[in-house]
């Protein structure tokens, strides 16, 4: 199941940042390059999740340490600095735009990764 939401983020935000980045770029530069970047560390994610061995459990946990700390950076960024984001990124507002799925998912990524240290 994890990996499954895991997929799904990884398409769904690296095709809307492709879309954003390609449709209005000049309208939140800072916004669109942030949702890519998520994308991009969604993608990495779900493909170490699915490996198998040491590499890729520290992969993983380097990919969805990576996604919480942007969660938490952008989150607080996107409260604080309402004019740097005119456009929100799955990150901002801690992913309120995602059911906050963004926050938790991290967070039951890490723990599920401990569980299961080679």
């Amino acid at each position: 199941m994890l990996i499954a939401i895991y997929g799904t983020f990884a398409l769904a935000a690296t095709a809307r940042a492709a879309y954003q980045l390609s449709t209005a770029f000049s309208e939140a530069p800072v916004a669109y390059l942030l949702s890519a970047f998520a994308g991009l560390v969604y993608v990495l994610a779900t493909v170490a999740l699915v490996r198998v061995g040491r590499t890729w459990w520290r992969v993983a946990v380097a990919a969805v340490s990576v996604e919480l700390l942007g969660v938490l950076v952008v989150g607080t960024l996107s409260i604080l600095d309402r004019a740097a984001f005119p456009d929100e990124t799955v990150w901002s507002v801690y992913g309120r735009g995602y059911g906050f799925i963004p926050l938790v998912l991290p967070i039951l990524g890490l723990l599920w990764l401990r569980r299961t240290r080679p």
